[in-house]
Parts: structure tokens; sequence; C-alpha cells
């Protein structure tokens, strides 16, 4: 896989670059690679730009009687929940924490990791998923570059039907200081081998902030209900605040 010919200003052919980790797999090799990309989110602090929102989304947030319902979509190996776990601890803030992902031996893995419990894992799609007291905050990071275009778009429409108060979305910023960046320290670690390889490819798969703008057009989202930020290293990520917290449904 090189980048020498690759015009970052287009994302990625999906298909021209697949994932190892999105192929079939044993156990072990998924739950190392997911071991692994939070070791990598770990060393780049991946998960502040999702707790520095959920801090001030949830201190904006309107009074209920019951726990903010926070709902991490994509959640892989559970990492990110588990920081959103001990943040609220910390704070003292009432939370039920929910991870929904397709593949059960994701779900597998991050209930392993989560032994002090008090997260619910799911296995399955999120737009399956019912809870009789509904969702809040929808959370995901990085999942939407696993995705077609026409796929984040329906993505884009659930959570804005599904979400009360709002959402985040916490991908990766398509740009070749990181793409080569990344290949140079992958060559450095003990990384799964799954992790040296797709790192890189998720860069040339994930976005430019016009690209979001042109995606939550197609989800009829106005451009003045949400925000595209940029955050070191080579993050992108979307924010959508409600501010009446209704859903559609």
């Amino acid at each position: 896989m090189s980048a020498a010919a690759f015009d970052f200003s287009k994302r990625a052919n999906l298909a021209q670059y697949p994932e190892r980790m999105d192929q079939p797999c044993s156990y072990e090799d998924l739950r190392g690679c997911l071991r692994s990309i939070a070791q990598v989110n770990r060393l780049t602090g991946a998960s502040r730009p999702t707790l520095r929102w959920l801090d001030q989304r949830c201190s904006e947030a309107p009074r209920q009687a019951r726990p903010i319902h926070i709902v991490d979509v994509g959640c892989g190996f559970g990492d990110m929940l588990r920081r959103v776990q001990r943040r609220a601890h910390t704070r003292q803030l009432p939370v039920r924490l929910t991870g929904i992902d397709l593949n059960p031996d994701a779900v597998r893995a991050a209930r392993e990791a989560t032994p002090s419990g008090g997260i619910t894992y799911v296995a399955g799609n999120a737009y399956d998923f019912k809870d009789p007291e509904g969702i809040d905050l929808v959370i995901s990071s990085l999942l939407t570059h696993h995705l077609e275009d026409v796929e984040i778009v329906q993505f884009l429409e659930w959570m804005e039907a599904s979400a009360r108060l709002g959402w985040f979305i916490n991908d990766l910023h398509r740009q070749p200081v990181p793409y080569h960046l990344f290949r140079v320290l992958s060559r450095l670690t003990h990384w799964h081998r799954f992790v040296k390889h797709d790192g890189a490819v998720s860069i040339l798969r994930s976005f430019r902030a016009n690209e979001w703008r042109v995606l939550c057009q197609a989800a009829a989202i106005p451009a003045a209900d949400y925000a595209v930020q940029t955050y070191v290293p080579a993050r992108l990520c979307v924010a959508r605040q409600k501010q009446s917290g209704d859903a559609k449904v």
C-alpha cells in the first residue's frame, strides 16, 4: 500500500483500501487488534475531544430525574466508555452507559476488559436498539471511516432522530503528514499486525471538513446546528448539540 500517488483531497474507495480488522478472523486476532487500538488511542489522547464535549453537554443538559443515558455506537473494545465511566465517577455525574457493536466478538472483548461492570454492551445493529427511557447522547469513535457515504448519512439521520440532547462523532482527519508519521511509528512498535496496516488505511478512508458538511446536508441537518472541529493529532470531529432535547422517535 503506497500513498505516493494517492490524492488526499478525495476519500479513499473503501473496496480498494480494505481494513484487515473488518475481515473474518479469529477472536484472538480481533481482541489483540482492539487492544492495540486502545493503546494507540491512549498514546494520541484520542478520547479528549469526546470527553470535553460530554463535560460541556452534561453540565448544560436540562435536569432530569434519571441518569443521563450515553450510547457509544461501534464501541469496539469499550475503552472510550470506560474513560467516560471514570470521568463520570470523578465528577459524581449520574450516567447510564451502553455500548453497541455489530461484531459479537468485539462485545465479548469489551465485556472481558470491563471487569468492574457498570457498562451494558449489546451485540447488534444500533438501529434495532430500543430503550424504554430513550437515549440522551450518542457518541462514536473511529466508526464512520468504516462506512460508505450513504451509510454515514443514514447514521446521521438515526442519531438526529434518536438522541435527545445531541451526538458527537470522533474520527480521523485525512492528511498526508499523519499518514506517513503513523507508518513510521508503527514500524517501531509491537502493535498488532492488523493495526500496523489498518491505521494508515483508516486515515486514507477518513474525512475533511467540507465532506462532513456535505454529509450533514444530505442528512438534512442545518449548518447552524452542528460544528466540525479539528483536534491534534489528526482528529476531525462533528458535534451536534440539541437545545430542546426532543427526539423525533
